[in-house]
């Protein structure tokens, strides 16, 4: 499985940078910013698993930065842990209100901060609120979701799935497996940053299948863009014979040998005003059909 991502949001130099080497360390990967806007900026492209945020900060504060994330649908389901040198009992009552996870005040232990890190992400995935390998939101909070849309009108779902995604994980191993998941989050994710809305809502929902909710008049171009621009990366993912000629060499049961082709991104796109929908099962099993009419 890739690194789990945590973003440390800390002004101070000699603080920021222990953090940084200390959780490397403990295997995993890091992004640092000293501002809340560079943090949200982060946020857009690499969803972290967690996050560690500094009150005081240079251009905003960060119960500002908090709020942001919690107002985005795409940033909403990350853990928050407040480290931050102030004590009174009414910041740390502002910092809870606000969403975040934890609070936790300077100087601090270390080895303390790394056990609630560990608490509060394994707590996220407990309740189907983060993906451990793409950093997106699960199956829990697409539910949330879709419930939420069932109301609306004007929406659309993008529907994604990674075709010949077994054969890439059989031959490659399930590290490269996780790896290729994460790369797709983070394409779909440019592309929706790009062409959608920040509100728009980017999902993992298992297996080989990602979902994007956004509105009526963005759809299509996020449905083009994905195409596009999952066929011309995807050979990068591949050694450069199989990305060369198309195809890789896997063995089945029998021990014969097949071709199997590369993994391409079967995109299918649900328009609310085309369906009356009155419960989410009837949205997931049109996916799923949508789904199995691209082989």
């Amino acid at each position: 499985m890739g690194k789990s991502r945590i973003l440390i949001v800390e002004d101070d130099p000699d603080i920021g940078n222990m953090l940084l080497v200390y959780f490397e360390n403990q295997g995993f990967e890091i992004f640092l910013a000293t501002r809340g806007r560079d943090a949200l900026a982060i946020t857009r492209h690499s969803l972290p698993q967690l996050i560690i945020l500094d009150i005081m900060l240079p251009d905003m504060d960060g119960y500002e930065v908090c709020r942001s994330l919690r107002a985005s649908s795409r940033t909403g389901h990350i853990p928050i842990l407040f480290l931050t040198q102030r004590d009174e009992r009414r910041d740390r009552i502002a910092g809870l209100e606000l969403g975040a996870d934890d609070y936790i005040t300077k100087p601090f232990d270390i080895q303390e901060l790394r056990l609630r890190v560990q608490n509060a992400m394994a707590r996220s995935e407990r309740e189907c609120m983060t993906d451990p390998r793409t950093g997106l939101p699960a199956s829990g909070q697409i539910q949330t979701r879709l419930q939420a849309n069932l109301n609306r009108t004007g929406w659309s779902m993008v529907s994604c799935r990674l075709m010949n995604f077994d054969a890439y994980r059989s031959v490659y191993g399930d590290s490269a497996g996780d790896d290729l998941l994460r790369f797709a989050a983070e394409l779909i994710l440019k592309v929706v940053d790009e062409l959608g809305a920040p509100d728009d809502f980017l999902g993992y929902s298992g297996g080989d299948s990602f979902v994007v909710l956004t509105e009526d008049s963005r759809a299509a171009a996020i449905e083009s863009q994905l195409k596009i621009r999952f066929q011309e990366a995807i050979p990068g993912k591949y050694s450069y014979l199989d990305g060369q000629r198309g195809y890789v060499l896997s063995r089945d049961a029998s021990g014969a040998e097949n071709r199997e082709p590369l993994i391409r991104l079967a995109v299918s796109l649900i328009r609310s005003s085309d369906y009356h929908f009155s419960d989410i099962r009837q949205i997931t099993e049109l996916a799923a059909a949508a789904g199995a009419k691209n082989p």
